[in-house]
Protein backbone atom coordinates (compact mmCIF):
# COMPACT_ATOMS: atom_id res chain seq x y z
CA UNK A 1 0.00 0.00 0.00
CA UNK A 2 2.61 2.38 1.12
CA UNK A 3 5.79 3.13 -0.74
CA UNK A 4 9.32 0.90 -0.83
CA UNK A 5 11.76 1.59 1.33
CA UNK A 6 14.72 3.91 0.69
CA UNK A 7 18.04 2.14 -0.18
CA UNK A 8 20.78 3.19 1.87
CA UNK A 9 23.47 5.82 0.47
CA UNK A 10 26.52 4.30 2.06
CA UNK A 11 27.65 0.63 2.77
CA UNK A 12 26.54 -1.85 5.30
CA UNK A 13 29.32 -0.57 7.33
CA UNK A 14 29.34 3.45 6.84
CA UNK A 15 27.45 6.30 8.53
CA UNK A 16 26.93 9.99 7.50
CA UNK A 17 25.76 13.23 8.61
CA UNK A 18 25.52 16.03 6.51
CA UNK A 19 25.85 20.42 7.52
CA UNK A 20 24.33 22.76 5.19
CA UNK A 21 24.72 26.65 5.13
CA UNK A 22 28.00 27.09 7.11
CA UNK A 23 28.79 30.23 7.65
CA UNK A 24 32.43 30.08 5.63
CA UNK A 25 34.23 29.63 2.21
CA UNK A 26 34.54 26.11 0.89
CA UNK A 27 38.66 26.72 1.01
CA UNK A 28 38.64 27.64 4.28
CA UNK A 29 36.56 24.58 5.39
CA UNK A 30 38.56 22.52 3.33
CA UNK A 31 41.57 22.95 5.95
CA UNK A 32 39.67 21.72 8.89
CA UNK A 33 38.32 18.41 6.91
CA UNK A 34 41.76 17.56 5.86
CA UNK A 35 42.65 17.76 9.60
CA UNK A 36 40.11 14.51 10.26
CA UNK A 37 40.23 12.18 7.37
CA UNK A 38 40.82 9.10 7.47
CA UNK A 39 42.16 9.39 11.58
CA UNK A 40 39.88 6.90 14.43
CA UNK A 41 37.37 9.38 15.49
CA UNK A 42 38.18 10.02 18.68
CA UNK A 43 41.77 11.14 17.59
CA UNK A 44 39.33 13.35 15.18
CA UNK A 45 37.19 14.99 18.09
CA UNK A 46 40.34 15.73 19.63
CA UNK A 47 42.11 17.48 16.83
CA UNK A 48 38.62 19.58 16.16
CA UNK A 49 38.53 20.15 20.05
CA UNK A 50 41.89 22.03 20.27
CA UNK A 51 41.92 23.58 16.61
CA UNK A 52 42.47 27.21 16.53
CA UNK A 53 40.01 27.72 13.25
CA UNK A 54 36.38 28.99 13.98
CA UNK A 55 34.48 26.34 12.14
CA UNK A 56 35.71 23.90 13.50
CA UNK A 57 32.97 23.92 16.48
CA UNK A 58 30.66 23.18 13.36
CA UNK A 59 32.51 20.60 11.56
CA UNK A 60 32.73 18.88 15.01
CA UNK A 61 29.33 18.76 15.75
CA UNK A 62 28.64 17.22 12.23
CA UNK A 63 31.45 14.14 13.20
CA UNK A 64 29.58 13.92 16.51
CA UNK A 65 26.17 13.24 14.68
CA UNK A 66 27.60 10.65 11.95
CA UNK A 67 28.73 8.87 15.04
CA UNK A 68 25.55 9.48 16.36
CA UNK A 69 23.74 7.93 13.47
CA UNK A 70 25.69 5.07 13.78
CA UNK A 71 25.60 4.11 16.85
CA UNK A 72 21.80 4.46 16.65
CA UNK A 73 20.22 3.86 13.60
CA UNK A 74 22.82 1.59 12.20
CA UNK A 75 23.86 -0.37 14.95
CA UNK A 76 28.02 0.22 14.42
CA UNK A 77 30.54 0.10 17.14
CA UNK A 78 32.05 3.38 17.90
CA UNK A 79 35.30 2.17 19.19
CA UNK A 80 36.23 0.87 15.92
CA UNK A 81 34.53 3.91 13.83
CA UNK A 82 37.24 5.72 11.11
CA UNK A 83 36.35 9.44 9.07
CA UNK A 84 36.17 7.61 5.88
CA UNK A 85 35.47 10.79 4.00
CA UNK A 86 34.89 14.50 4.81
CA UNK A 87 34.33 16.54 1.81
CA UNK A 88 33.05 20.03 1.42
CA UNK A 89 30.81 21.91 -1.43
CA UNK A 90 29.49 24.92 -2.17
CA UNK A 91 26.45 26.85 -1.16
CA UNK A 92 24.85 30.05 -1.81
CA UNK A 93 26.59 33.30 -1.64
CA UNK A 94 25.25 36.71 -0.64
CA UNK A 95 25.94 38.96 -2.79
CA UNK A 96 26.64 42.83 -1.01
CA UNK A 97 28.30 45.67 -2.03
CA UNK A 98 30.25 48.69 -0.47
CA UNK A 99 30.19 52.53 -2.47
CA UNK A 100 34.01 52.98 -4.15
CA UNK A 101 35.59 56.34 -5.57
CA UNK A 102 33.97 57.68 -8.77
CA UNK A 103 30.93 56.26 -8.56
CA UNK A 104 32.07 52.67 -8.47
CA UNK A 105 31.07 49.48 -6.64
CA UNK A 106 32.79 46.93 -4.60
CA UNK A 107 31.66 43.85 -4.41
CA UNK A 108 31.32 41.88 -1.04
CA UNK A 109 30.58 37.98 -1.73
CA UNK A 110 29.74 36.36 1.54
CA UNK A 111 29.70 32.57 0.93
CA UNK A 112 28.43 29.25 2.12
CA UNK A 113 29.65 25.74 2.62
CA UNK A 114 28.26 21.92 3.17
CA UNK A 115 30.11 19.47 4.88
CA UNK A 116 29.57 15.92 4.16
CA UNK A 117 31.46 13.19 6.56
CA UNK A 118 31.00 9.40 6.22
CA UNK A 119 32.35 7.16 9.18
CA UNK A 120 33.15 3.79 8.49
CA UNK A 121 33.31 0.53 10.57
CA UNK A 122 37.20 -0.97 10.60
CA UNK A 123 37.54 -4.30 12.89
CA UNK A 124 40.70 -3.26 15.26
CA UNK A 125 44.05 -5.20 15.27
CA UNK A 126 42.98 -7.54 17.92
CA UNK A 127 40.38 -8.93 16.10
CA UNK A 128 42.39 -9.54 12.86
CA UNK A 129 44.91 -11.67 14.62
Amino acid sequence: MGQDKNERRVAENEAMAKSKMLRTSGQKLNLVAQLIRNKPVDKALEELTFSRKRIAIDVKKCLKSAIANAENNHGLDVDELVVADAFVGKNIILKRGRPRARGRFGKILKPFSELTIKVRQVPSEEEKS
